[in-house]
Formats: C-alpha cells, structure tokens, sequence
C-alpha cells in the first residue's frame, strides 16, 4: 500500500460524510455538465475519484445504465455500495490510483470532481492525461480549485487553477466547451471556491 493509498483509507475509515469537507446532499453542477452532453443512456460514464460521492445515486436516478466509479480507496467505494444497497450490482466498482490505472475501455464521460487538483507536479498532471486521451471519446467534465479556492485539503497541497490554466493543461486533445466558477459550502461551515469545466475529446489530436 502506498502513503497516498493508506493516506486515503485512512479519511474514508475514520470519517462520516459530514466531517469531511467534499460531501455534496446533491452535486448539481456535475449532474448539469453530464446533462449537457446530451448523450444516450448507455453512453458509459467513468466518475473519477468518487469515493462515496452520491453522483453514482444521481446517474442511476437518471437512467444511466453503464456506470463506473474509480476511488483509490476500496473502504470509500464500500461505503458508496453499501449505501445504494442492490443498485450497487449495476455498477461497475474499480479500486485504483487514477495514476496508475490502466483503462480496459472507452468512456463517452470522464467525471472528476476535486481529484485533479491533488496532482501538484508536472509527471502526475501528464500521467493523469495520457490515460484520459486514450479512455475518453466524448467529454470531460472537471471540477477542481480555483484560484480563490484552498490551497490544501484533507492534510494535502493542492493545485488551483484558473480557466486559462485548467484550459491549457487539456489543449492537447479537448477543446473546452464552458466554465463556471461556484462556492462550495462545506458540511464544516467553510466556504470552498470551485471551477468547473466542460472539455469536449479532439479526437482528430494524435497526442
């Protein structure tokens, strides 16, 4: 087990929802991003980073029928399952390090909210996007820090971005559709400043 992996199973082992600061009773800017795409109910979708996020509840609400969820902590995905009880069965459950996860198929949706920014040096940021190159045929959605936003979580650095920024990290190979910026109230009382973009796969980009 790495010291990220074990640092990750140790939030998600000794923390409820409400005690850390990412949990969302609804993540509507991400359901409106994946909304927008307009795609067919089976178009697959990969959650990057989901933890026990409850966009996985919102997805099976909506009719989507080929979901996966990635979480470098199996006790973060065990909880998620445990939560949608039978639902769980229709899911498709990986415990990976998204630097090291070696995609078997293609995603029309790469969701990641707040996992990007945990990226802090140049070889992750470049690992993390050669894999959404070759997985991704549709859209990313990504939400991450803004430059108003933290610049640490859960004990970790992280990066912030602005549109610029975040735009041009994904130039190579995604053409951005839209941004918003939003205030995140966290279960804590504090206030956490979110960008968010909508990327769309150039898939005529070799890289």
């Amino acid at each position: 087990m790495t010291e990220n992996h074990q640092h990750w199973e140790t939030v998600y082992r000794t923390k409820q929802p409400d005690q850390v600061s990412w949990t969302q009773a609804i993540p509507q800017t991400s359901l409106e991003f994946i909304r927008r795409c307009q795609l067919p109910k089976t178009a697959p979708i990969i959650d990057i980073g989901g933890g026990d996020s409850t966009l996985v509840d919102c997805l099976l609400a909506d009719g989507y029928e080929q979901i996966t969820v990635l979480d470098i902590s199996a006790h973060a995905l065990t909880r998620a399952q445990q939560r949608i009880g039978q639902q769980a069965n229709r899911v498709n459950w990986i415990v990976s390090d998204v630097l090291t996860f070696r995609p078997t198929s293609t995603y029309a949706i790469w969701h990641d909210r707040a996992t990007f920014h945990f990226l802090t040096s140049t070889d992750q940021i470049a690992t993390y996007l050669q894999t959404a190159r070759q997985a991704v045929t549709g859209f990313i959605t990504m939400g991450t820090f803004s430059e108003n936003g933290p610049d640490r979580c859960s004990g970790l650095a992280v990066k912030q971005y602005s549109e610029p920024e975040l735009e041009g990290q994904l130039k190579a190979g995604f053409t951005k559709l839209h941004c918003v910026t939003e205030d995140h109230q966290t279960p804590l009382g504090t206030t956490q400043n979110f960008l968010f973009c909508r990327f769309k796969r150039n898939l005529s980009s070799s890289l």
